[in-house]
């Protein structure tokens, strides 16, 4: 008979999704998981069953915390559109600038991984597409809506632009843990939103 689990899987993967976070895949070793987690080597492995296992997870549960709410604030009809874009920007931006360990931005996770794993790891870049296409779809709506309350131009479509603003908030990331300050990812997005103006 199997051993109780005497742990919160939870709150074990959680901690391994930060860990990979802050430091990619490649660079989080099983040692920085056990000391990320508080678990031993065997209860992660048979949890997990492997590390690369756990990185999906991980991936798995970044996305769905990530993307659920960005999704429902876009998807808020109390709100103008353009402001729905405003503040997720201004919540982006303050993203990047709580989640410094060391003095510097994580960035994002799944741009992260876009960067690091997408081109060789087919099921990490199957998770982030198919995250990508949820927020391309919630921006494309948005920005539709937009265009019909005639605050967004309507010179480009929906879709271009939605894969216009999902570039500035992948480039806001990068920049933000490339080590540009706080004034400097701001300016990009206000850029981006007076792109978007009539």
């Amino acid at each position: 008979m199997a051993r109780p689990r005497t742990f919160d899987e939870d709150r074990a993967l959680d901690a391994a999704m930060l860990a990979f976070w802050a430091n990619g895949y490649e660079a989080t070793s099983t040692q920085d998981l056990c000391a990320a987690t508080g678990l031993g080597r065997s209860s992660i492995y048979n949890t997990f069953s492997s590390k690369h296992d756990l990185f999906k997870r991980a991936l798995a549960r970044y996305i769905e915390l990530m993307t659920v709410p960005q999704t429902a604030l876009l998807e808020d009809p109390r709100t103008p559109p353009l402001e729905r874009i405003r503040v997720l920007f201004a919540r982006i931006v303050d993203g990047e600038f709580e989640q410094r360990p060391e003095g510097r931005s994580i960035g994002c996770l799944t741009v992260n991984t876009i960067v690091e794993l997408a081109g060789r790891d087919a099921e990490a870049a199957e998770l982030v597409l198919r995250d990508q296409g949820l927020r391309l779809a919630s921006l494309a709506a948005v920005i539709a809506a937009g265009q019909r309350a005639g605050e967004i131009s309507a010179r480009r479509t929906p879709d271009e632009l939605a894969r216009f603003l999902n570039a500035v908030i992948g480039g806001m990331r990068v920049a933000a843990k490339g080590g540009a300050d706080r004034p400097a990812v701001e300016a990009i997005a206000a850029t981006a939103l007076d792109a978007l103006a009539l």
